[in-house]
């Protein structure tokens, strides 16, 4: 809670003291004097039967007269030669209060007259405050603080009064503890934003050259590439201010309040210029308006205000915003221009030697075995990302923790690895029959990737059921990083995907569900193959495919505007690819049947055989084919 919030709480209570004040010494003062009578006047209504009830305090007798008709005028008493007036006109006003005298008969006298009366008990001045004003208003208070607080995330009674505060977090920069050294494979995003570091560390080296300070730098890339830490380590490097903010945080439910803590956060950050802005998943405000066909939206006016902060008529000088974003195909196009983001930086996934660098770091305080090879566990995880890595070294020394052992071993990695893509493994067992078609299935997978020039080797195959839902899995290993894959290389790499499903139709005669996800992988590669690589001979170099995401997995979609006849050509291109791929499978399966028949037995009885495993088989059977040649 800051400063200002503890100063607007401080506020309410005394508010509250001041309402309790003005009631017990102004309010009530008044009243009680404006129903005071003499002690006269009590003492004539009690001898005319006129009183209903009477309570008595430690001070005052208060008293409630009866209503009485204006048939009993003749009967009313006379006291002090006055006629006493009638009670009627006294409906709204019959509560009367006298000043408690000594009188020693007057308890005597209410019991003879037959009047209720009884004492009401002395409170103190807290007691009145806590019954009288803040225990009814305690319900009150509760559901206001529940519902600003829920607003506000957390912030308390004093966020009532900060709507439109911006909630970014400053950080100095020697306190992120965040530097380039402790990024790996970051290379050339690395190297483009070291150039922002000069500008801020040395603003006059280029001003003599009339360079201007970017105004922005985009972050764009996959999820886990390290784009948050890329800016700490930024503001790290540079030793300016860093503030720090999510995209979310500045949309509420009232209008205005997201335009209203943009304009908050760049006040602040241009006192403390020179300083980075850094807003992540800035898509959650920055998206194209196009989208957005409410033109009064709440989302609509945080970005036109960023958009006027970021370059507008006022100067914006020493302060530079970060954005982080993994899906900058739907960016407003004023956001993206020069002026705003000059910078668009292109966080990749790491190559061979990033993730070496990565997993130096990560492995740096983790008690390795001599026989850990980082470049061999880097070169066996293409496709991964820093934050994968950063699991596969955790997972490694939980599990090496587990066993109780001294060192981190290779084998930690390998599991770690496995864990990290295929899931943890279950102990649930198979029946002998769904054992066996799990091992025909996964040999299928195996063998065609064997026989298939061009194909990733084979890791290990595994009839252990996984967490993930798999009864099995076939694990490829990349060699090296792939940038370009041809036609006949997307044709072996489907062949594979169907190589179980063409082991089941071979040797059962059927297919099973096992081979959904097979058929997923397929379907959508040969989509992509028809829609976005142009290598249908039907449809010609045309792309179909809509405008997808661009660093986020999901289906290819056909553009809305190709035609009927269009939609129908790409199915049967689609099926086309796909049945050709199943059938080169079971021909490859076909051919080495014998050798098919030999894995999926010794796949039976271990469970799980590696890479040299099966190699064994293969060469066993290529030196057959060669011997029987020969002769």
């Amino acid at each position: 809670m800051d400063k200002g919030q503890k100063f607007s709480i401080w506020y309410f209570f005394i508010a509250l003291i001041v309402a309790w004040l003005f009631a017990e010494y102004v309010y009530k003062p008044y009243t009680e004097s404006k129903s005071e009578v003499p002690y006269s006047d009590f003492l004539a209504d009690l001898e005319a039967h006129n009183i209903e009830n009477v309570d008595i305090t430690e001070s005052r007798i208060v008293y409630t007269l009866k209503e009485v008709s204006s048939a009993d005028t003749e009967k009313r008493p006379v006291v002090d030669g006055k006629i006493l007036t009638n009670r009627k006109s006294r409906q709204a006003d019959n509560v009367k209060s006298v000043v408690k005298l000594l009188d020693p008969l007057l308890i005597e006298r209410l019991a003879s007259s037959d009047i209720k009366f009884g004492g009401i008990a002395k409170r103190d001045g807290l007691i009145d405050l806590l019954m009288g004003i803040l225990l009814p208003m305690l319900p009150l208070i509760i559901i206001w603080y529940l519902i600003f607080n829920n607003m506000q995330g957390g912030g308390g009674v004093g966020n009532i009064f900060s709507f439109g505060k911006s909630r970014a977090k400053e950080l100095q920069g020697e306190k992120t503890s965040v530097h380039f050294d402790d990024i790996g494979g970051a290379g050339e995003a690395e190297t483009e934003l070291r150039e922002i570091i000069d500008f801020l560390k040395e603003p006059k080296r280029f001003d003599k050259f009339g360079a201007k300070l970017p105004r922005g730098v985009l972050l764009v890339g996959p999820p886990g590439t390290g784009k948050t830490l890329l800016a700490k380590a930024t503001a790290g490097e540079a030793g300016v201010p860093f503030f720090f903010i999510t995209g979310s945080s500045f949309v509420e439910m009232f209008v205005g309040v997201g335009a209203a803590r943009v304009r908050d956060l760049f006040g602040q950050a241009k006192k403390k210029a020179p300083c980075i802005i850094f807003v992540d998943e800035i898509d959650a405000i920055g998206q194209s308006r196009m989208r957005n066909f409410n033109s009064n939206s709440e989302q609509e006016n945080t970005l036109n205000q960023l958009l006027a902060e970021m370059d507008g008529f006022e100067p914006n000088n020493g302060v530079v915003i970060m954005g982080a974003t993994n899906r900058p195909e739907i960016l407003d196009q004023a956001l993206m221009r020069p002026g705003r983001f000059d910078r668009q930086i292109q966080v990749v996934l790491p190559t061979e030697e990033g993730r070496e660098e990565i997993l130096k770091i990560h492995t740096k305080n983790l008690p390795l075995a001599p026989e850990i090879d980082l470049r061999a566990i880097a070169k066996v995880t293409p496709g991964f990302s820093g934050a994968d890595l950063a699991n596969i070294a955790n997972e490694a020394s939980l599990l090496a923790a587990r066993h109780k052992a001294e060192k981190v071993t290779m084998n930690d990695f390998d599991l770690a690895i496995e864990r990290v893509v295929a899931g943890l493994q279950r102990k649930t067992p198979l029946t002998p029959e769904v054992r066996k078609k799990v091992a025909y299935h996964e040999t299928g997978h195996a063998l065609v990737a064997c026989y298939l020039p061009g194909s990733d080797p084979v890791h290990k195959v595994s009839i252990i059921p996984t967490t993930k839902g798999a009864l099995g899995y076939t694990m490829q290993m990349p060699t090296e990083d792939q940038y370009l894959v041809g036609e006949t290389e997307l044709k072996n790499k489907m062949a594979v995907m169907l190589g179980g499903r063409a082991a089941e139709l071979l040797i059962f005669n059927e297919a099973s569900t096992g081979a959904s996800n097979d058929l997923e992988r397929a379907t959508e590669t040969a989509r992509r193959m028809v829609t976005e690589f142009g290598m249908s001979e039907k449809l010609g170099p045309v792309r179909y495919a809509a405008p997808s995401m661009t660093y986020l997995a999901g289906a290819t979609q056909i553009r809305e505007d190709a035609g009927d006849g269009t939609a129908l050509i790409i199915d049967e291109e689609i099926k086309k690819f796909v049945t050709e791929a199943q059938e080169r499978a079971i021909n490859i399966l076909r051919e080495h049947e014998k050798v098919l028949h030999e894995v999926a037995k010794a796949l039976q009885e271990k469970e799980v055989i590696n890479h040299e495993e099966i190699q064994a088989f293969v060469d066993k059977d290529k030196a057959e084919e060669n011997g029987t040649e020969l002769l």
